[in-house]
Formats: C-alpha cells, sequence, structure tokens
C-alpha cells in the first residue's frame, strides 16, 4: 500500500540565476526539508575521450519532483544513466541513500536498482504480456509473494494509474498515454524510493500529457519518494515539480524553483522555458554570411551536391 505523501518543502531561497558559461552555486542541503536520497559532486563524464558531463553537483531530496532539461544532447539522459549505475564517472560520485554507486559490487548495485523505478521514453512494455504481466513482472522476478498477494497489488497499481479497467488488454490495444501510464504502474511495482523518468511527455496529446503530469506528482507524494524527470516540456513541468536543473554543454547553467524560472531575465534560460528561437542557443548551424554564399559565384562552385 502506498505510503501517506510526505511534506516537501518549496519556500526555500536559490542563487541568482547565472549565464551558461557560469555554474551556479549549489543549494545548500539545510535549505530543503526533507532528507536527501540522492546526491551528484563533482561529477565529470567522457565517452570515448569526449566530455559530456563537467562538474556536474545536484542534490534530490525525499518528497521532491525535481527536473533536468536543456537541449538535445546536453547530458541528461546520461545523468539518469550515472544514478542507475549503468556507467561510472571518470571524477566524482553518485550517491543514493549514502551509498556511492560506482563502488558498489554487482550484487549491491542490483539490490540499490531494487529501490528505484524507470519510466522510458516510450513506455517499453513487453508486447507479448497483458497489462498485468507487465505490471506483475517485477513481482513475480524479485519478490516470493503468492500470486493471490499479487494480483491484488497489481490492481491496486493499475489503479492509481486509472487502468484497473484496462489489466487484461494488450500493448497493441492501448493509447500512448495509457501505455505510459502503464509502463508508470509498473516502474513503481515495488514502491521504489526513486523514480526516473525519461521524457515522459514525449508523443503525447494535452489531455494524457496533463494526466501523466499529474499521475507522476500524485504518486510521488502517496510514495514519500523522490522522482528525477529528464524533459523538454517546460510548461507541463512548471505545473509538477519542486526545482529545475538546467544543463547546457555538459554543466548545470542554471537552477531555481518554477517561480524563480518563470521569472528569470537570463538570456539562456528565457529562450528555453518560452521556447524562442533567436537567443544564447543558434538555430542555424555555423556558416558563413547568406548573402555573401548567394552573390559569390565561387562559393556556389565549392558546394558539393
Amino acid at each position: 500500500m502506498f505510503l501517506s505523501a510526505l511534506g516537501h518543502g518549496r519556500s526555500f531561497s536559490c542563487d541568482k540565476l547565472r549565464p551558461p558559461q557560469t555554474v551556479t552555486k549549489r543549494i545548500k542541503v539545510s535549505q530543503v526539508s526533507g532528507e536527501s536520497l540522492v546526491r551528484i559532486q563533482n561529477l565529470n563524464f567522457t565517452y570515448d575521450g569526449r566530455p559530456v558531463l563537467r562538474g556536474i553537483n545536484m542534490e534530490v531530496h525525499r518528497g521532491q519532483v525535481v527536473a533536468i532539461m536543456g537541449g538535445s544532447g546536453c547530458g541528461k539522459t546520461t545523468l539518469l544513466r550515472l544514478i542507475g549505475g549503468q556507467v561510472k564517472p571518470q571524477q566524482g560520485s553518485v550517491t543514493i541513500d549514502g551509498q556511492v554507486v560506482h563502488e558498489l559490487d554487482p550484487k549491491g548495485l542490483y539490490q540499490l536498482r531494487r529501490r528505484m523505478g524507470m519510466l522510458f521514453q516510450f513506455g517499453a512494455l513487453f508486447t507479448d504480456m497483458s497489462v498485468f504481466d507487465n505490471v506483475a513482472f517485477q513481482m513475480r522476478e524479485h519478490t516470493d509473494l503468492p500470486e493471490e498477494i499479487i494480483h491484488d497489488l497489481v490492481m491496486m497499481k493499475l489503479h492509481a494509474v486509472g487502468l484497473r479497467g484496462a489489466h487484461a488488454l494488450m500493448p497493441s490495444e492501448l493509447s500512448g498515454g495509457m501505455a505510459r501510464r502503464v509502463a508508470l504502474a509498473r516502474a513503481i511495482a515495488l514502491d521504489p524510493m526513486i523514480m526516473m523518468y525519461d521524457e515522459p511527455f514525449a508523443g503525447l496529446d494535452p489531455i494524457s500529457l496533463g494526466v501523466v503530469g499529474q499521475t507522476i506528482r500524485k504518486l510521488n507524494d502517496a510514495l514519500g519518494a523522490c522522482s528525477i524527470v529528464v524533459t523538454h516540456d517546460v510548461q507541463e513541468s512548471l505545473h509538477i515539480v519542486d526545482y529545475i536543473y538546467f544543463v547546457s554543454e555538459g554543466v548545470i547553467v542554471a537552477e531555481g524553483t518554477p517561480d524563480e524560472i518563470r521569472a528569470s531575465q537570463d538570456p539562456w534560460v528565457h529562450q528555453f522555458v518560452w521556447a524562442e528561437a533567436d537567443g544564447p542557443v543558434p538555430f542555424h548551424y555555423p556558416a558563413a554570411a547568406y548573402a555573401d554564399e548567394i552573390l559569390n559565384p565561387a562559393s556556389r562552385r565549392s558546394v558539393r551536391v
């Protein structure tokens, strides 16, 4: 059964947002109510020698829903992979409930992952299993509970996302929003202490998007967990999250509460939040002046077709 909702602070102060070239000072533990479940300190990560994340510092506290935002390829999903222990940092650390993830042996990492839930970008349901069996999968895999108890727990999880009546359907019979909610029910099957969401709003119609967003918020409060949401959907996220980190070119360039983000005059944050074409993030790939290329015959001859 879900735990009762825990209080989570929204009144703490935040350092002034800085421009993209400067990493902001980090929020202090004493400024947030609740236990720190995820702590990322001075984290650096590279793929094949290419820097992806540089000097990342971040905290997520019990009861919080935290969003990680930024352009494509900035390292958001890589952060989730580091938290889940799929990859290891070259420098720094990721600490989950007092345990440094990359220092755990396979058995310890496996036990820690049982306390995490993951909602993949497009649900990733098992296509040859019914809705019921998708949600029951983790319970059958990781527990010795009798089928009678598993039945009741599965129906409870499906009821929480509004799909108890769809338990016998196959994934091919579900709409995109329904499939995402089934995947959410599966992710919370073992009542995780940490929930991670990779683009949970991608491809959803406005109604489904709103339902999924509110479900994420309500389930987090009911479980007394913490949730980390990687998303491009700024406006929906501002309605449900407690704190936001903006990532650009591998560093945290700004952070704050939803109200602070909305009011920010920082050019990078303002462009991203209000989806403006002109700003620090260019629309055009670097090139010579357009007029020069059109009017200069030599430049036309140099273009390979």
